[in-house]
């Protein structure tokens, strides 16, 4: 089996990437979190690549925006959290906790992370050792704290910490430098955490995409899942909400 990954840069405000799986020898992909209709749509034809299937991990308007446009002309499935099928309905197979599917003779295993939203889902792909991760963990940050509680997200950042250390992050925004800044401020005295505030910095100023990351790298390196209890994750989150 062979796959590759494909960044597409939204390039908005927010900063979105849409990740594309490819399964190299049929040339089908899966698009994560598509933003934009139109950016899906031409990147595939540029490279020669269809779309197949869509994966959904929240009900976030960045995240989805550009689901209706994708399937109006195609008739392909689109998967997403069981949870916020009220707010997402172009869902076609609900995903909830521990579930599993193929794509191409790939496992594919959800986890379930409330916090963000209350319905947020991840995708891990042990064989590739990929973790499409939505808005729970990025790259020396997580998302904020919405809908759920500041416990149920450092749960939910707890399960993916315990992902094999290799496993590749591939998160939906630019967020690093900035997460970066935040966290040289909490932990003054990392020097791994310094060492690649340099290299993030560097990328930026040259416009490279700094995922995706490692979970090695974020036990390393990011303050919200090295944070040693819930009530210590909620103070750092508070901070860096208002930072």
């Amino acid at each position: 089996m062979s796959f590759k990954i494909h960044c597409i840069d939204v390039k908005n405000s927010l900063q979105n990437y849409i990740w594309l799986l490819e399964h190299e020898a049929s040339r089908e992909v899966i698009a994560v979190d598509p933003t934009e209709a139109g950016l899906v749509e031409q990147y595939c034809s540029a490279h020669q690549l269809k779309l197949a299937q869509i994966w959904l991990t929240h009900w976030h308007k960045d995240h989805i925006g550009g689901v209706p446009e994708l399937i109006a002309s195609r008739n392909i499935p689109v998967y997403g959290p069981r949870g916020e099928l009220s707010k997402i309905p172009c869902i076609s197979l609900p995903l909830e906790d521990q579930d599993k599917f193929e794509f191409h003779g790939l496992n594919v295993d959800i986890i379930a992370v409330p916090g963000h939203t209350l319905g947020h889902i991840v995708y891990f792909i042990d064989a590739l050792d990929v973790l499409f991760c939505g808005d729970t963990l990025f790259a020396m940050g997580c998302g904020r704290v919405f809908e759920g509680t500041h416990q149920q997200m450092y749960a939910s950042l707890s399960r993916l910490a315990a992902l094999p250390a290799r496993t590749k992050v591939y998160c939906t925004h630019e967020y690093t430098l900035a997460n970066a800044q935040f966290a040289r401020q909490a932990e003054p005295d990392n020097l791994a955490l310094q060492e690649r505030f340099d290299r993030v910095e560097a990328q930026r100023m040259l416009g490279q995409c700094t995922l995706p990351s490692t979970i090695e790298l974020e036990l390393e390196t990011n303050p919200f899942i090295r944070a040693d209890s819930a009530e210590e994750f909620q103070r750092l989150r508070e901070w860096k909400d208002n930072f």
